[in-house]
């Protein structure tokens, strides 16, 4: 620990930070934070500050033949302290975990201004057992300046697949076969009909207009058994009434199916001027009954929902479609949007599987924890930010409503009252 005569203030989301109030003396501008500090191969880790993209990373990392693998789908523009600070996922956490299974140490600076180390470069450092108060914690607990990050080596083989089918029902059961037999892909990723129209236009990846959802698959590890698995993977699609199946035949193709996956979120612009997004978490295998509740909660207001998500470890990205120029409709996707979030919650389910709860889900927090639970995190908050100057107003519930002044309230959108 080593206390400083500064004050630091301004570090964005993306640095885990919030704002800390200035009570006097100087103010340490943290800038963009986002140098690589060093990479050691021989131990596998590399020591970055908070605002290095998280593609940038591993691309930096890959001629050591090494790579970071937390990789959300943002991950061309997000960074490795604002996935720090959600404990963010992505399409391979299925076999490699969040954030959290990736992160050594941090280095960050508490509301008085001391800087304090968690953890170290290997496993079981000095109050390593810290750290996961602070991954997660979306920069409510003190400001991260330095993260050190396990890294993994590159497999020895990658085969990527994508199979259609019918129906999402159809598609939910194939993803259940695979993890029931033993089959833990490095990634299980589903699209469905709305999002199958919106992407192939764009991307020209070869799905069926007709199809009623799609698997992306893809393995990992040595090339011994890659064979016997992936003959496992298409006879169990085909068994459930796959349409169509393909391997990717090299690594262009192979960029080429993840495109239609990872450029799904900005293809929805084909099919509607706005969407509203969650990332609730179900059960996988409550996932056909949890999908069937996200179309009707959407069509009993009149509203389209098109859904693309880590189907392996059931966590849901519905795209709730609106028009942002109609005050209804913005008010109806906002309520669409935290129905489904509750119903996530009553399958046995929670709030976010990996972007965090922020002021946005925060009042729904009690729908998940007692008020017990929630006093405990309260005491934490107190004990380490007794004034409220980091990112104060995020995760622990208000009693208010969390919306700010914005260009959706302005068109006369309210906030659905029905959660609070």
């Amino acid at each position: 620990r080593e206390k400083l005569p500064v004050m630091a203030r301004g570090a964005g989301t993306g640095l885990c930070g919030g704002s800390l109030a200035e009570r006097g003396g100087i103010v340490l501008s943290l800038a963009r934070l986002d140098r690589i500090l060093a990479i050691e191969p021989e131990d596998r880790l590399a020591v970055v500050e908070p605002g290095v993209v998280n593609l940038d990373l591993s691309r930096a990392t890959a001629a050591h033949g090494l790579y970071y693998a937390p990789d959300p789908s943002s991950q061309m523009s997000s960074t490795v302290g604002g996935n720090f600070s959600t404990n963010a996922g992505g399409p391979h956490c299925l076999k490699y975990g969040q954030t959290h299974r990736h992160i050594l140490a941090c280095t960050f600076v508490t509301a008085e201004g001391e800087v304090v180390r968690l953890g170290d470069r290997a496993p079981g450092g000095p109050a390593a057992e810290l750290l996961s108060l602070m991954i997660g914690s979306e920069g409510t607990l003190g400001v991260v300046t330095e993260i050190t990050v396990r890294l993994l080596r590159l497999p020895e083989t990658v085969r990527t697949f994508l199979a259609s089918f019918d129906t999402v029902e159809a598609a939910s059961q194939a993803v259940s076969d695979l993890i029931a037999a033993g089959i833990v892909p490095a990634a299980l990723e589903m699209i469905d009909h709305l999002t199958i129209v919106a992407v192939e236009p764009y991307v020209h990846v070869g799905l069926p207009m007709n199809a009623g959802a799609a698997l992306l698959i893809e393995l990992d590890g040595p090339t011994e058994g890659m064979d016997r698995r992936a003959r496992q993977i298409e006879a169990m699609c085909r068994a459930r009434g796959a349409m169509n199946y393909r391997e990717a035949k090299d690594d262009a193709e192979r960029a080429l199916l993840w495109k239609a996956r990872k450029g799904a979120f900005g293809a929805m612009g084909r099919i509607a001027n706005g969407f509203y997004v969650m990332d609730g978490v179900v059960p996988r295998t409550r996932l056909p009954e949890m999908l069937a509740r996200v179309g009707k909660i959407c069509e009993e207001r009149g509203l389209r929902v098109a859904n693309v998500f880590h189907a392996g470890d059931g966590n849901l990205h519905p795209n709730v479609l609106f028009d942002p120029d109609d005050p209804g409709e913005v008010s109806r996707a906002l309520d669409a949007s935290f129905e489904i979030l509750r119903a996530c919650v009553a399958l046995g389910g929670s709030l976010s599987g990996e972007h965090g709860i922020g002021n946005e889900k925060r009042e729904m927090m009690g729908i998940v924890f007692s008020p017990q639970d929630l006093e405990v995190m309260r005491s934490v908050k107190r004990a380490l930010d007794p004034a409220e100057s980091l990112n104060p107003e995020k995760i622990l519930p208000t009693g208010t409503p969390p919306w700010r002044p914005s260009p959706l309230r302005a068109a006369g959108a309210q906030a659905p009252e029905a959660w609070i």
